[in-house]
Parts: C-alpha cells; structure tokens; sequence
C-alpha cells in the first residue's frame, strides 16, 4: 500500500510541476500578484510530494520489501543496513528519484530563502525550475517506475551491485547529484533573466551562491568519487579519465568558469551574455552526464542502466531545454550589452583568461570523451582515447591557469599596473623555485613533473595567503583585520589554496610512486621504497553477505613494525561477483597501498603493492576547496544580496 501511495504522490508532484511551470510565468508575464504568488506553495508542494515517494522506497529497502521489482534486483535481506539504504540510489530508478527530489529541493529552497528576489523574477526561476522536474518526473513516470511490483514475490532479493556497498560510494551519488542537480538553479535564473531581458550587478550577485551550493557540492561528490576508485578498484589510482568520470568533470569547470565569470558581472557589469552562455552550458553538460549513464552509449562500473529507450528521453530532455535556451540566448543577445569598461591588464582581463582556460579545458574533456562515439558512429571505426591524451592535451591548460592565477587575484578592477602587483608576491615566487630545487635535486634520473607540479602547488598556496594578506591594510592589528575579512576573500584564498594543494600531490603520486608486483610465500617479505611488507597468513573470513579471503600483512621500516594491513579479495555469493578491498596505511606525506591476489599454482599468492607520495594530498586539496566554498557562502553580502544595486520590485522586460 505505502508504494502505490508513494507511486501517486510522484503523480501528483507532476500534475503540481506542471502548474509550477504555467502560472507563476503567465503570471510574471501579466504582473498578476496572484499567479505569481503560486510559484512558492507549488515549489514546496512537490518537494514535499517527492520527499514522501523518496521515503516510500526507502522504506521498501529498509524493511526488504521484495514485491517490489527494484528491491529485488538492488537489494537483500542479509545486506547491512547502511547499504539497504544506498541501494535506494544504487540503481537507475532509485537515483532518478532522488535526482528528482533535489531538483525539487532546490526549487523550494528558492521559495524558502529567495525573499530578496523581485517578484517577477523570482516566479520566472520557480517556473523554469517546475519544467526542468516536470520533465524528470515525467521520465520517471513513463520510462523508470521505482515502485513495479511482482506477480510473485521471491523470498530473496539479487543483492546491490558489490563495488556500490562501500561508505565512499553510499555518499558519493547523494553529493554528486547536488552539484549536478544545483547547476539548475544557475540555469533557471539565467532563463528568467533571459525572458525578463536583464542581467545587472544584482543578478550577478543572487545567482553567485547557487552556483557555489552546486560547485561547493559537486567538488566533494568527485573527490568521494576518487578516492573511492581509488582503495576500492584496486588498481592503484584515483582518476581513469572514465567517460563518467569526465561527465562530472566538464560541468564542474564550468561551473569555476561561472563563479569567476558572475563576480564580473556583480561588480563591473561586464561579461554579462558570456555569464548566462556559462550557466546553459554548465546545466547542459550534467544533462550529457545523465545521458552518457543511462542511455547504454557507453559501458562502465559507473554506469546505471543499458536501456536505449530511456537514452532517447533522456536525449529529448536535452535537446529541449539547451535548444530552447540558446534559442532564448540569440534573441535576447542584445539586450546583454555590458557596462564596464576595461584595460588589458586588471581583474577583469585576469578573470576572463580564467574562463577562457576552463572553458577550453572543458572542451578538450569533451571532445576526448565523445570522440570515440562519434568515430564509432559515423565511421564504424572503434577508438580508444586514454590517459595519455588527455595529460597531452588538459595539463597544459592548468598549468598556466595556476601561473596566472595568484597575480590576477590581486590585481585591482578595471586598470591596473603588472609593476605594482608582481613585487608583491616575490615571496611566493622564492618559495614555489625553492620547493622546485629542492624537489628537482632530491630525485635521480626522473622526469620533470613531480618538481614542476610541487612548484606550482607551492605558488598558488603562497599566493593566497599573500593575496589574503595584503587585504589587512598597512600598519599595525593586521592580524585583527585579517579576522574581520569578508567569507567570500578567505574563501577565495582557502579554494585556491586547495586547488594547489591537489595539484603538488596528482604530481607527486604520478611522478614518484613505485610499484611492486610478485608473487609472495606466507611467511616472506620484500622490501619497497624503503619500507619492508611481510606476508604474515592468508586466512578465509565469513562476512554479513560475502566470503573474504583475508590476508594479514606486516609493515615495517628500519626493523620497526609500522602497521597491521589487511588487504582482501572477497566474493558475493548472491551477486556471484568478486571485489578487491585494497589496505592502506595512510600519512601525510605518503600511502603504502597492498592488494592480495589469486593464489598461484605452484605455491605463495598473488601481490600488488604501492608507494604513493602525496596521496591523501589529492583528496586533502578537494576538502579545502569545498570548505573554501561553505566560507564563501557564509559572507553575509550573499544573503543580503542588495549591494550590488537596488533593484526594483517589478522587473521589466525588454522590448
């Protein structure tokens, strides 16, 4: 009974969707208070309506409800129950769902806190948001029913995919997803200050924090990603360049592009069409995401369905809303002519460079990950484009953006003078040459990029706690003001810090890291990178829902036990699948990574072993662009959203 209600409240928040999408805009278009009105109550009644199916199905898990199809092909009794609970968006339907009721979520969360919007605005924003989740409910409805029921119930269910029950990917989708789905609040103003004909400072400075909930949420639902690939797929790395992976990528440097690109316009009033392309285009690649995992045009470990049918929807959807938003963009073109004036050398000439690099960064993401389609389609030839083309063609881009990036931060609006920034940051420039000798003479015989990306790394740091600095004036209490400056500039020093900060540890862990593969007798050791791994025992272990094959390992430096690591390579007997659960002794400074193997033949097993510098540095640099992102979010001229101009209470569109 709970299904079939959760199944009618999905019913219902598409009939309200629908509403959400018609009146509040016939109602901006005809400035009826009362139309307009309707955006906020519908906005809250189809989160709400959503949130209750959301709950149906999760309780369907929880409770091993196997009269429903999805719970039986994601799901069984003997599963523990953090993973009953993933496996609600462990599958298509269930993540559809819930991609559903973020878009939702947000939605309301505009109704909520959107009491600076102008009226006629803020209806046109609830509107767009209503399409975008009338089309995804109407996927939903159509195509991905969560709640099918059997005609014969089984007493068991198949089990969740074995790789998707592991803490990392039971919160990976759930913050993927928010960044994802986010970048369609970016999307929806951009539409609604399209159709209002538009876009000022105070547009620039509502939509900025949106994008930085998405790019905030989307950093974490990556780097969740990564390092789950990472101790879990036990091949030793943390970025394949998996046409998935990139499907989360490419929107997530648009959306830096956007951040960058909107400071521009709240504070200049420049760059204004080149900002709402940014937003389209942002919410149009986590649109190619959704359809690159769902429509069976590529196979990977993470993709959700096989089903051309729903790729076709899934393409509909797309076609719609990035062609008529484009087509929207073209008219209204002449309506986003730019106020400020700028020379060649200031932010604004810095913060364009910035989007320029991103976006053409983006671009190369994308043309390397749908190539091989196109090839494959038009040509009936198959390709294969990896590791090596990407690094050819995607580092150049973020090794100059890293250059560029601490001296652009300083630089002041509108004119500026390269003489008086660049003296400024020598102390940074001493640092980042002195970690690039340092690192260059420690090693023999190597190639240049550990010291090169440790260099980079060390600038970009130390550029922004000078840029930080020197924001405290001159004169004594500095560190009293430093305490006082705005969430956006500690933000923007935190984020850019973690951008270096991940960029010195990709460059250690690809450039030093040593790998050992052998085979090894219980009992014996070997050493690597100084350290000494000894196979102590390989023992057979009964878990919740697997058999695990456990071995028990010693590390050891210098004589001196370090660590007890328990690599295991298990088997799912519902799934009838094996995973490979790496150990870790993990450091600030190093991992020592172990994967036991299959036995072998003539005796001893199967190891696979990395020394990995600077590992977690990668995943330590994603936190701090997160956290840099919640600081910026914290600024309180976000929430008051008025000092860019006032704004008048009824937009006017132009003619």
């Amino acid at each position: 009974m709970l299904a079939e209600l959760g199944h009618f409240s999905l019913i219902l928040a598409f009939v309200v969707a629908i509403l959400q999408s018609l009146l509040p805009l016939y109602g901006a278009a005809r400035r009826s208070p009362g139309l307009m009105a309707t955006a906020e109550p519908a906005a809250n009644a189809q989160f709400l309506l959503i949130a209750f199916s959301f709950a149906a199905l999760t309780h369907a898990f929880v409770t091993s409800d196997f009269s429903l199809e999805l719970v039986v092909a994601n799901s069984h009794s003997a599963k523990p129950m953090l993973y009953k609970v993933t496996g609600v968006w462990g599958n298509h339907e269930g993540s559809m769902l819930l991609w559903s009721l973020i878009l939702a979520l947000f939605g309301a969360a505009v109704a909520w806190f959107g009491g600076q919007l102008p009226a006629t605005l803020k209806a046109r924003v609830l509107a767009v948001q209503g399409m975008i989740g009338a089309a995804f409910l109407a996927f939903l409805l159509f195509t991905s029913n969560p709640f099918l029921r059997m005609a014969v119930p089984p007493l068991n269910g198949q089990d969740l995919n074995p790789l998707l029950q592991d803490p990392g990917l039971a919160f990976h989708p759930p913050f993927l997803y928010l960044g994802y789905v986010g970048l369609s609040m970016s999307f929806s103003f951009a539409i609604a200050a399209l159709i209002e004909g538009r876009v000022d400072a105070a547009w620039g400075r509502w939509v900025r924090p949106w994008t930085l909930a998405a790019w905030m949420f989307l950093t974490v639902g990556i780097a969740l990603g990564s390092w789950w690939a990472y101790y879990e797929l036990g091949w030793g790395g943390f970025w394949f360049w998996d046409p998935v992976e990139n499907a989360s990528f490419m929107p997530w440097l648009i959306a830096a592009a956007l951040l960058h690109s909107a400071i521009v316009v709240e504070k200049r009033e420049s760059l204004k069409a080149w900002t709402i392309l940014l937003a389209i285009v942002a919410f149009g690649f986590s649109l190619v995401g959704a359809f690159i995992t769902r429509s069976g045009v590529i196979t990977s470990v993470h993709a959700f369905a096989n089903d051309p049918e729903r790729g076709v929807f899934l393409l509909l959807i797309l076609a719609v809303f990035m062609g008529g938003a484009l087509t929207l963009f073209a008219i209204r073109a002449e309506a986003l002519t730019s106020r400020g004036v700028f020379s060649l050398v200031s932010r604004e000439s810095a913060l364009v460079l910035n989007n320029v690099l991103l976006a053409v960064s983006a671009f190369v993401v994308f043309i390397g990950t749908v190539w091989p389609l196109v090839a494959e389609l038009l040509f009936d030839r198959k390709l294969s484009v990896g590791e090596p083309f990407f690094n050819l063609a995607f580092t150049p881009f973020m090794v100059i953006l890293a250059l560029v990036l601490p001296v652009g931060a300083m630089l002041p609006w509108k004119r500026a003078k390269l003489g008086r920034v660049l003296p400024q940051l020598w102390p940074a420039a001493a640092l980042a040459f002195a970690v690039l000798v340092l690192a260059w003479a420690m090693q023999t015989g190597r190639s240049a990029l550990g010291p090169i990306g440790l260099a980079l790394g060390a600038w970009l740091v130390a550029g922004a706690i000078r840029d930080l600095w020197s924001r405290t004036g001159r004169g004594g209490d500095r560190l009293r003001r430093l305490g006082r400056l705005p969430g956006a500039d500690w933000g923007k020093a935190v984020a850019h810090a973690g951008l270096g900060v991940t960029m010195a540890g990709i460059a250690a862990m690809l450039a030093w890291q040593v790998e050992d593969i052998r085979v090894v007798q219980e009992g014996e050791s070997f050493d690597i990178a100084g350290y000494t791994i000894t196979l102590n025992a390989v023992r057979e272990v009964e878990g919740p829902n697997f058999r695990s094959t456990t071995a028990d390992v010693t590390l050891s430096r210098d004589g001196r036990a370090i660590a007890t690591m328990h690599p295991e390579k298990r088997f799912y007997q519902v799934a009838r699948m094996p995973t490979t659960e790496a150990a870790l002794d993990n450091g600030i400074l190093r991992d020592l990574y172990v994967v036991i193997g299959d036995p072998q033949d003539a005796g001893g097993w199967a190891m696979r072993s990395y020394y990995k510098p600077l590992a977690n540095w990668i995943w330590g640099g994603a936190i701090l662009m997160a956290l840099g992102g919640l600081l910026s979010l914290t600024d309180r001229r976000f929430r008051v959203a008025a000092g860019a101009r006032k704004a008048p209470a009824q937009g006017v569109p132009a003619e």
